[in-house]
């Protein structure tokens, strides 16, 4: 009989939380995904682990034995893939930036990372939004930090959703309310990111037919087009406090879909520092995030 160790994290999660659907939620899968997994454990095991309760669950004594077992092999097994780390050759992850994070979780994600991976070092690489998959595409970036939609080919776990807000000069007679219809846009020409983006373009102009008044490759570029009056932007809820300007205001959008900030990675890359590094992405967001629920199941699997 082979018990695998995703089986005992499994029951470890929901031995303890006694809920399914919390513990699903603490795994980063769904909980039908959870019930199965517990159900062919006990299958394998041959006997019940959980009495099914109104409410959620309850240990059997069968259970209750199994718990301190698991939980031992698991922090043995934890101990011994952190020496493995320990012993693996030193490098150099270089994390792709199509814009500032924030949001509380770059710099402990990093700090996580060196925790789980001693002796390798870190290189942020800003990207230009000509590239979509932020220097993922050509391998000049082991991981990313980007915006969806992204290019075919990468995996992607959702860190923040965010409403849409539109920035524009403080003097723009639609400065003044707190929150802008986006059908009130529409005549509004915008500041568009390069051709090269594709679809992200589209997704920063709001709609297939926007006036486009400009175009722009960075943050810097974005900015100074509007204060020109070249034409408004749209950006994340997050970006209108960390790119405040003078003499621009950034007001919330009605009608449109939300934003989400992912992090991105090559489907199929797994090597150790890739995976430490989602790992670490993942403990500090959690399966809530800081900007309510989002995101696949399963911070491994794709959603590019």
């Amino acid at each position: 009989m082979d018990i695998h160790l995703r089986e005992l994290r499994y029951f470890v999660a929901a031995a303890e939380d006694l809920h399914v659907t919390r513990a699903a939620e603490r795994l980063f899968v769904s909980q039908p995904a959870l019930s199965k997994q517990l159900r062919a454990l006990e299958r394998q095991i041959g006997c019940m682990l959980f009495d099914r309760v109104p409410g959620g669950l309850a240990l059997t004594r069968q259970g209750a034995a199994l718990l301190p077992v698991a939980r031992d092999l698991l922090a043995r097994w934890d101990e011994g893939l952190d020496l493995v780390r320990q012993a693996a050759p030193t490098g150099t992850l270089v994390v792709g930036l199509q814009t500032a994070v924030g949001r509380g979780i770059q710099a402990e994600a990093l700090r996580r990372f060196r925790e789980r991976m001693p002796g390798w070092t870190v290189s942020l690489r800003v990207v230009g939004w000509e590239d979509p998959s932020a220097g993922l595409a050509d391998g000049t970036s082991d991981v990313a930090f980007l915006w969806l939609p992204a290019p075919e080919g990468i995996a992607t776990f959702v860190l923040s959703t965010e409403r849409r807000f539109v920035t524009l000069p403080e003097a723009h007679p639609l400065a003044g309310r707190e929150e802008i219809a986006f059908a009130d846009l529409r005549d509004e020409p915008f500041v568009a990111l390069p051709a090269a983006a594709g679809p992200m373009r589209e997704f920063w102009l709001g709609r297939p037919d926007a006036v486009v008044g400009a175009e722009a490759s960075s943050a810097d570029e974005v900015f100074e087009a509007v204060l020109a009056g070249l034409g408004l932007v749209l950006l994340a809820e997050g970006n209108a406090q960390l790119y405040k300007r003078p003499g621009l205001v950034s007001r919330p959008v009605g009608g449109l879909s939300p934003a989400r900030l992912a992090i991105g990675w090559r489907a199929g890359d797994h090597r150790p520092a890739v995976t430490a590094f989602l790992e670490a992405l993942a403990a500090v967001v959690g399966p809530h995030g800081p900007h309510g629920p989002h995101g696949p199941e399963d911070p491994h699997g794709a959603d590019g």
